[in-house]
């Protein structure tokens, strides 16, 4: 992730994403810099619209959530609720046993 972190700060300040510039942001940072990683990171994002991507990123992320009731009905979320609390409960019987 630092890797990625410094490619987008250097995007970021309009400098260009190369194998050099994230080695010196990632030293900047105190970090230790694997410089495999930078190479195939570098590689990756060669043609790749770095402003694009993280526009759609965005979108996505921001995209309503459908208000909808849920297929079935109100029946399913019932349900689906019993496992976690039995989850909840055998997880409580289990620690009693520890501590007794």
């Amino acid at each position: 992730m630092k890797n990625i972190y410094a490619a987008l700060l250097l995007h970021k300040a309009g400098k260009d994403v190369n194998e050099e510039n994230v080695k010196s942001v990632v030293a900047a940072a105190g970090v230790e810099v694997d410089e495999s990683q930078i190479k195939s990171l570098v590689a990756s994002l060669k043609g790749v619209d770095i402003a694009k991507e993280l526009e759609s990123a965005s979108l996505v992320a921001a995209a309503p959530v459908s208000g909808g009731a849920p297929a079935g009905g109100g029946a399913e979320k019932k349900e689906e609720a019993k496992p976690k609390e039995e989850k909840k409960e055998a997880a409580a019987e289990g620690l009693s046993a520890l501590f007794g």
